[in-house]
């Protein structure tokens, strides 16, 4: 028998327990979405640099996969009502915290301690949505409702982030932050009953020293990538600290869920093959999917675009992704369509965007330039995601409980580092390549360079300037010319890059099973 966590006035009726959910589930994604948004100003508030920046909303991922797989043990102990209100008034403290925040290396404690609030929130609601639908279906319907959500906050909270930075400062978002966290903790109160009547477990024979060890090497792992780069490598001792820490961190972690009766990760679902596949799809598709930053990027940086407008082509990207999601989901319920079609569909889609976007990139789209392929990647998205995590999900042993769940965040958090470092390296390799190309060329003997530094001249000296000012501005015009062709020309390659190894994929899922099938067939004739 399921607990019975709602009240009698709303627990028939679905449609306010799906918006309530999805409320309190966007309330704790908000605060990962809102400082992606405004780590730039907390950032100019506190002195600190770009990779202090990375380093905190990596500290917020460390934070909640650490205390997942504690989760599912804590809920089947506590009541949801008070630990899901709990949860809520302590991110509401943190958001206060970290308005009032003077120091960059508090802000580090504050947003790891926001990733634990943010993983204990998450999986309070999941099994809260796992508890509304039929057994048989719920990994499935949580999965379609719960992950689209996680892609699409930032997009949600982007929006309000830029109607309400255009009137006050980053401090306002955090605001509005906190208003709609007290809203949910209203939702929580009226929605859920105080005992849900489900038996409780002792918390006896808890792994706290392993998530511990999961905490500090997930930490040392991006610190040492995030800062690597700004230290040059192991030739500076702090990385080389970070980089020990790691090593150490994981195989300690590694040797004690060996050992374990009940350990946080079962080790024997790396012996399913299938799953660890899963695992490998799932990275190469964040990592495929965060080109996108680059059209954002692109957007801002270039284009000059507005948050607003960059915003409002986010959201055309949300509407292909929750299209195709819906799509995908009720095709895998009825068993029309097999997973294996979805993902060379989606893998095939989303390289030809990473194409489409190397093809088209020019100083100077316009909206409807970029319309379509946006919702294109968002169609990709949809087609992709819930299939992946179902797959990995059905694919692990049924004696490993969570760990299929705990592994896939794993993989988003590697995902993101390289997302966060390794895109950065790449850029930085490109951009050095063609800007030396250039500079081959740029020289007093090229006519090119001639007649476009006269160009340049004659147009300051028509606006008045003297002909020494019009010759310095004008050297510059061209200096800024030759770093946006470069970072155009980066911004290609790498979609190219990205492009191939997507569209390999989508080959190998096609034809490898089919290649193992004809090996097993040929063997046993």
């Amino acid at each position: 028998m399921k607990p019975a966590y709602f009240k009698p006035w709303i627990n028939n009726w679905d449609w306010g327990i799906r918006i309530a959910l999805l409320l309190i589930l966007l309330s704790a994604l908000m605060q990962l979405g809102l400082f992606a948004l405004t780590g730039n100003y907390i950032a100019a508030y506190l002195g600190a640099q770009p990779e202090d920046v990375s380093f905190c909303l990596l500290s917020t991922y460390s934070g909640i996969i650490a205390v997942i797989p504690l989760q599912f043990r804590l809920l089947r102990y506590f009541e949801m009502r008070g630990y899901l209100i709990c949860n809520i008034l302590l991110a509401i403290l943190l958001n206060c915290l970290c308005i009032g925040c003077q120091d960059i290396t508090w802000l580090f404690v504050i947003r790891f301690l926001q990733g634990i609030l943010v993983g204990s929130i998450n999986v309070s609601v999941l099994i809260l949505i796992f508890s509304r639908v039929p057994t048989p279906r719920a990994q499935l319907i949580g999965s379609a409702v719960f992950y689209p959500a996680i892609l699409g906050n930032i997009v949600l909270v982007g929006l309000i982030a830029g109607l309400v930075l255009d009137y006050a400062d980053w401090k306002g978002t955090y605001y509005c932050l906190i208003g709609i966290q007290l809203l949910t903790l209203v939702i929580a109160l009226l929605m859920l009953r105080r005992h849900a009547g489900h038996r409780r477990f002792p918390l006896y024979q808890v792994d706290w020293a392993g998530s511990i060890l999961m905490a500090c090497s997930l930490l040392a792992l991006a610190y040492t990538f995030v800062y690597g780069s700004k230290y040059y490598w192991f030739e500076d001792p702090r990385i080389c600290v970070s980089g020990g820490i790691t090593a150490v961190g994981i195989l300690l972690f590694l040797y004690r869920q060996s050992i374990l009766k009940r350990p946080l990760i079962h080790l024997g679902v790396f012996k399913s093959i299938h799953f660890v596949t899963g695992l490998c799809l799932l990275g190469i598709y964040y990592g495929g999917k965060d080109s996108i930053n680059l059209v954002y990027n692109y957007a801002f940086g270039i284009l000059k675009w507005s948050p607003v407008q960059v915003i409002t082509l986010g959201l055309c990207n949300i509407a292909g992704m929750v299209c195709l999601s819906v799509f995908a989901t009720q095709m895998i319920i009825r068993k029309k369509l097999t997973i294996q079609y979805f993902l060379v569909t989606g893998f095939g889609i989303l390289g030809l965007f990473n194409i489409w976007m190397w093809f088209i990139l020019t100083p100077d789209l316009s909206f409807t330039n970029l319309l379509f392929p946006m919702f294109l990647q968002g169609a990709a998205s949809g087609l992709l995601f819930v299939p992946v995590i179902i797959y990995i999900l059905t694919s692990a042993p049924g004696f490993s409980g969570t760990s299929g769940i705990v592994l896939a965040a794993c993989t988003r958090f590697i995902a993101t580092i390289n997302s966060i470092a390794g895109l950065y390296n790449l850029q930085l390799y490109y951009n050095q390549y063609f800007r030396e190309g250039f500079l081959g060329n740029i020289t007093g003997d090229n006519q090119n360079t001639v007649t476009r530094l006269n160009t340049y001249q004659s147009l300051y000296v028509s606006k008045g300037y003297s002909p020494q000012q019009g010759s310095g501005i004008a050297l510059g015009a061209l200096w800024q010319n030759l770093g946006q062709q470069s970072q155009l020309l980066t911004n290609r390659a790498i979609f190219m890059t990205f492009a191939l190894l997507l569209l390999v994929t989508a080959v190998l899922i096609l034809f490898v099973p089919a290649a193992a099938k004809t090996w097993k067939y040929s063997t046993h004739n």
